[in-house]
């Protein structure tokens, strides 16, 4: 076993800024604005997460396009109320979808809380009913293609909810332990106020 020496106070702390700056402050180009991060911060983002979103964006413009090929296919075909009905959910979808995928790049890159909540609560209660009409209802002429690539995208958006829910309760608990830790903070001491620990 080998002896260990303990390493000078100031070689630690510049070895810990070195490593700091080195792994933790260099960002990618695609996440905006770079945010710093103290020595020693979790990075809470989660990777799965931010390759699901990442391969959703390439296959949103081809899942948009098949889309308006299969409608216009159908469309002569379905009753007056589908059609409107259908022309409102898929108008719906993509600009829930734009603004989901939006939505779950900042939040996962810059670990923000309420643009990730943002990000799940569309997924879940809003994308996930229209998709799921879409693929069950039986009057909705469903062919082949369509449901071949609706049932990508509810891969994705099955796989998106569950990794953002995971991501998103890991930061709201390293958010609730700061907070938590932050009231412990050494606050200045008034002349004359005694503090926990003080000889009376």
């Amino acid at each position: 076993m080998a002896w260990q020496t303990p390493l000078p106070p100031s070689l630690r702390k510049g070895l810990t800024n070195f490593s700091g700056s080195l792994f933790i402050n260099n960002k990618t180009g695609d996440c905006g604005v770079a945010q710093t991060y103290n020595p020693g911060h979790e990075v809470l983002s989660s990777l799965p997460l931010q390759m699901m979103l990442y391969f959703n964006a390439f296959y949103l413009p081809f899942w948009c396009l098949s889309e308006g090929v299969m409608l216009e296919l159908k469309y002569s075909l379905l009753p007056t109320y589908y059609q409107v009905l259908l022309v409102a959910a898929y108008l719906m979808l993509i600009v829930m979808e734009g603004l989901r995928l939006f939505l779950g790049y900042i939040g996962n890159l810059q670990e923000r809380v309420p643009e990730l909540a943002g990000f799940l609560l569309i997924s879940f209660l809003i994308e996930l009913p229209i998709l799921l009409f879409i693929l069950t209802d039986e009057h909705t002429i469903r062919l082949p293609l369509e449901m071949a690539v609706h049932g990508v995208l509810l891969l994705f958006l099955a796989s998106e909810i569950t990794a953002a829910f995971f991501a998103l309760r890991a930061m709201t608990r390293q958010l609730a332990m700061q907070f938590y830790l932050k009231q412990f903070e050494e606050a200045p001491k008034r002349p004359g106020q005694l503090v926990m620990g003080d000889p009376l």
